[in-house]
């Protein structure tokens, strides 16, 4: 892995011209957990951010978009995207769906744009963290930005 390797997030980015910076962990052994990851980058795990994806009971997929340190909370999920019930999407579901694998998982460049919610907490920052896509990148980008990548809506959704 070089410190040049461009993840197609990455790309999706530059394309639209938002300007962003990109980290790189060693990624060899596989996923970490969000807090891992802010640890590796040296960053305040507030400011980093991880990508969950959920499914509803009407059967649609939903990305919510949490701090590493939060848990999402699926009652307030199920109320940001007016579902009856939420649940997490299995794991083996992950990459056929987004094109992602767990770990590696990026709200930006997924197979298709589902409905996505920020953790209202990104308000805090001017910049937040989360993946590129890949394990082992890192982007570092404004809340505004990500939500003119792509549509997002912000609610409270984490214990």
């Amino acid at each position: 892995m070089t410190m040049n390797e461009k993840t197609n997030v990455m790309r999706l980015l530059d394309a639209a011209n938002i300007p962003y910076r990109s980290y790189t962990y060693d990624g060899a052994g596989g996923a970490l957990s969000g807090l891992e990851v802010a640890r590796a980058l040296g960053q305040d795990a507030d400011q980093v951010y991880k990508t969950l994806v959920t499914v509803g009971a009407s059967g649609k997929n939903y990305v919510f978009v949490i701090p590493v340190a939060g848990e999402l909370n699926l009652k307030k999920a199920a109320q940001a995207v007016k579902e009856k019930k939420i649940e997490m999407l299995k794991a083996r579901d992950l990459l056929p769906l987004t094109g992602y694998i767990h770990g590696g998982c990026s709200p930006i460049g997924m197979k298709k744009l589902f409905p996505t919610v920020l953790d209202e907490s990104v308000i805090l920052f001017d910049t937040i963290i989360f993946s590129a896509g890949k394990i082992g990148f890192q982007v570092e980008l404004s809340p505004d930005d990500l939500q003119r990548m792509i549509p997002c809506t912000l609610f409270d959704v984490v214990d």
